[in-house]
């Protein structure tokens, strides 16, 4: 856990757990073009309260924007997909969570992974720029964007590497993800907490809708963010975010304590 005020690298953060809760893991996913900087503070905080904590570095991800290019989304699944199983199998109730992608990650996880629950904050399924649907012919006659931005951001910056550009090639790898997840939704039975920002200028409210209409679960609560963007876990409801996601774990981990016989 962090304590200096020198600019941290991207690098991936494990914690092994302790007292009570150590045999609760949560493993976390970050976003496009980010790294776990972006949910750090959220990690610690689970950490703290003794929780088995994971987040792994994406591929393509902490370094540059030529990096992002030349890995597909299921580089990108498949590496959290090896850490939450890594996880899973020194914990006895294990959880996967995540930000903006990583949120999409971490359901396309729950459906395919006998996960505890599922907490993300602003999950992606859908875009906001229309011409999205004409990527796969896009990317091949400009390489690159610049990355969205949002108006007047109030969550800390990270130094995530240079994505001063994002690759097309990138956003329909993202694209692809995005369907993927959204034909595997039905499948994700475990409880489900989504965190959504009122003012969230990258991933727009469709996802949400989307994510209501097609998710399996049967336990799914929506908790609004009033005060905070789309980096929600860095901004003013972050505590929120780290608070009820405790609440979150630990009562679904009674619940199921009780249930097994």
């Amino acid at each position: 856990m962090t304590g200096s005020s020198t600019p941290l690298a991207p690098a991936a953060f494990n914690y092994p757990g302790h007292g009570a809760n150590a045999g609760i893991g949560v493993a976390i996913c970050h976003g496009f073009t980010g790294s776990p900087l972006s949910v750090l503070p959220w990690a610690e905080h689970l950490a703290r309260q003794g929780f088995a904590v994971s987040v792994p570095l994406l591929p393509g991800h902490g370094t540059d924007w030529r990096d992002l290019a030349r890995h597909g989304w299921q580089d990108w699944y498949r590496a959290f997909e090896a850490s939450y199983l890594e996880l899973a199998a020194g914990t006895r109730h294990c959880y996967v969570a995540g930000l903006s992608m990583g949120g999409t990650i971490a359901l396309r996880t729950a459906a395919r992974h006998d996960v505890a629950g599922v907490a993300v904050v602003n999950p992606g399924l859908s875009f906001y720029d229309r011409r999205v649907r004409y990527i796969g012919l896009l990317k091949h006659v400009q390489r690159t964007t610049v990355p969205v931005q949002e108006s007047g951001p109030t969550a800390s910056a990270t130094e995530d590497g240079d994505y001063s550009l994002t690759p097309l090639e990138a956003v329909h790898q993202l694209s692809r993800l995005f369907r993927a997840v959204l034909r595997e939704l039905p499948a994700v039975a475990a409880p489900a907490l989504v965190f959504k920002s009122d003012t969230d200028t990258v991933v727009p409210p469709s996802s949400l809708e989307l994510l209501r209409k097609r998710l399996g679960s049967r336990e799914l609560e929506v908790v609004g963010l009033p005060e905070s963007g789309h980096v929600a876990t860095l901004d003013v409801d972050a505590p929120l975010i780290f608070d009820r996601s405790v609440q979150f774990f630990l009562q679904h981990t009674a619940t199921t304590a009780r249930e097994t016989p």
